[in-house]
């Protein structure tokens, strides 16, 4: 759920990996990453095929299953900043593909003529915000001095998609340093290697109600017959939501040592209660009711590419007096 730019990167190059392995294995030319081809040739076709499709079903298996941990990103963030950041991983991996291969040219006299295939350039470049932003969770100790936490098993992923060919390397490598890149705040790429809001909205209008996925109605207890996988993503999930009211609790107390104080329960009460069975439609007093806020539209569609819905984003921008990382805070714990 909230996210289908994931799910289409789980499905359709997988699809098209099994086909190419299975029944078509006389098109698996046109979609290797061949860098000669690329340089003397100038088939710069090649960056687009060589670089999304795997050739190599242990790559698409493990960089399958990556993506599927890596889905919380486009909740967190919207599917177009998502699909921002995967489109600046890939172009600044495809760059730094040539120089690492000319660099290994030039200092071990090292000739690569090409690389293995696949969309691992913007995979590995999810490795910096999952080891800067995701919080780590110990679910085991092994030998009384070996942790394991909820990561552990993305990493042994990557170890094992690292591995997995002689020149991997380098793709691993570049996808690291775009990721730093794209992330770093003195270079900002994220400005310029971006997804424009009206190529956001064609791609969710005629793609999205294809991979979207039905918002669960109601949550469902999980009980101790629960795979621990269940549990650790549970435990993840609470804890994301205590740090996410950490945050809001800090800025209330920033609002407050300026002296305009949010008082939550006044502002939000039809967010609050709206899937409460007990709640009789009482709403504020005129008196308490503050006046209506002129809201930004820019802003009620970056929360609506999140997932919200319109009636919530215009209520939450309302309250929190077009602050939208208050907004957004309170609208993932409500």
């Amino acid at each position: 759920d909230k996210a289908p730019l994931s799910k289409s990167l789980l499905l359709v190059p997988s699809a098209i990996s099994i086909l190419l392995t299975l029944l078509f294995q006389h098109y698996q030319k046109f979609f290797a990453y061949n860098l000669q081809a690329i340089k003397q040739d100038f088939q710069i076709w090649r960056l687009v095929c060589g670089r999304t499709i795997c050739l190599d079903l242990k790559d698409t298996f493990c960089s399958s299953l990556l993506i599927y941990n890596f889905r919380i990103f486009e909740r967190r963030y919207g599917s177009r900043k998502f699909s921002s950041f995967l489109l600046g991983a890939w172009m600044l991996s495809a760059l730094f593909d040539l120089l690492l291969v000319e660099v290994a040219q030039y200092i071990f006299g090292i000739t690569i003529n090409s690389l293995p295939s696949g969309f691992l350039g913007p995979v590995f470049a999810l490795f910096v915000p999952f080891y800067s932003s995701i919080p780590r969770v110990q679910v085991a100790q092994v030998l009384g001095h070996f942790s394991i936490t909820n990561k552990t098993l993305v990493y042994i992923l990557g170890l094992q998609l690292l591995t997995s060919g002689s020149y991997i390397w380098i793709l691993a490598l570049s996808g690291l340093v775009s990721g730093i890149c794209y992330n770093s705040s003195i270079l900002k790429v994220h400005r310029i290697l971006c997804v424009p809001s009206w190529v956001a909205k064609i791609f969710s209008w005629t793609l999205e109600p294809i991979f979207s996925s039905a918002e669960p109605t109601n949550e469902v207890r999980v009980g101790m017959g629960a795979t621990v996988d269940i549990q650790r993503q549970q435990r993840m999930e609470l804890l994301d939501r205590q740090i996410m009211m950490s945050q809001v609790a800090q800025m209330r107390r920033q609002r407050q040592q300026q002296g305009g104080m949010i008082n939550w329960n006044r502002l939000f009460p039809p967010l609050r209660h709206r899937h409460n069975a007990n709640y009789q439609g009482h709403g504020p007093s005129e008196q308490d009711t503050p006046p209506p806020t002129e809201v930004s539209e820019e802003q009620v569609a970056r929360l609506m590419e999140m997932g919200f819905s319109r009636g919530d984003a215009l209520e939450a921008l309302r309250a929190s007096n077009n602050d939208l990382n208050v907004a957004t805070n309170f609208l993932l714990q409500h």
